[in-house]
């Protein structure tokens, strides 16, 4: 599957370098259309690439739409369910093409390092627990903190693929990413609460 999809954007990046007319920009619905299917872990990934790229007010958006992901992560995913705003966002050209070029070597990348092992990790039961942590790097996301939204991004692109694959690994890896998320996220706090505090003592000098 994963050799497969490769392919699929690998070409339709290809057409739309080679295209001479102006092509629309791509939608959410227009990568999922060319998944061939709108699993949860499908649209996770693509929710999880895109909060991780530096298109302003992108990432606060998506970060909601990954909240409600969580929320219903222990049931099959309805591409219908994507809320009406995200389907009428189109990437610009050149992040079109990023996009599928990003997924295609991702997939490449898929094929040759993940497998199908140490299943406990992708079992059914499992479902609320990664829920949860769906939600909990979704919330990282939508923090205001610099370069906050990468690890809690990959952590969930981690993820996405250990299911859409069924390696534990992967997801064990998507855990120990999302560890070092929260750890930065609470440094960057701390970071921006003794640079207030030292501000505001500052203007108190001053007075």
């Amino acid at each position: 599957m994963s050799k497969r999809l490769a392919a699929v954007f690998r070409r339709a990046a290809r057409h739309r370098a080679r295209s001479v007319l102006a092509a629309p920009g791509l939608t959410l619905p227009d990568l999922l259309a060319l998944h061939g299917q709108a699993s949860a872990a499908v649209l996770l990934l693509l929710l999880a690439m895109l909060s991780a790229a530096p298109l302003v007010g992108l990432g606060s958006v998506l970060g909601f739409v990954i909240l409600a992901l969580a929320w219903r992560w222990h049931r099959d995913w309805d591409a219908a369910c994507i809320p009406e705003r995200l389907h009428r966002v189109a990437l610009s050209e050149t992040w079109s093409r990023r996009c599928l070029q990003a997924l295609a070597w991702t997939y490449a990348a898929a094929s040759r390092f993940l497998a199908a092992r140490w299943l406990l990790l992708c079992h059914r039961s499992t479902h609320p627990w990664w829920g949860g942590w769906i939600a909990l790097m979704g919330a990282l996301i939508l923090l205001p903190l610099p370069l906050g939204n990468v690890l809690p991004s990959l952590s969930l692109a981690l993820l996405s693929l250990g299911w859409m694959f069924r390696d534990g690994r992967a997801l064990l890896l998507s855990a120990l990413v999302g560890v070092a998320a929260v750890g930065y996220a609470f440094a960057m706090g701390q970071v921006l609460v003794e640079g207030a505090q030292a501000v505001l003592a500052w203007l108190g000098l001053r007075h």
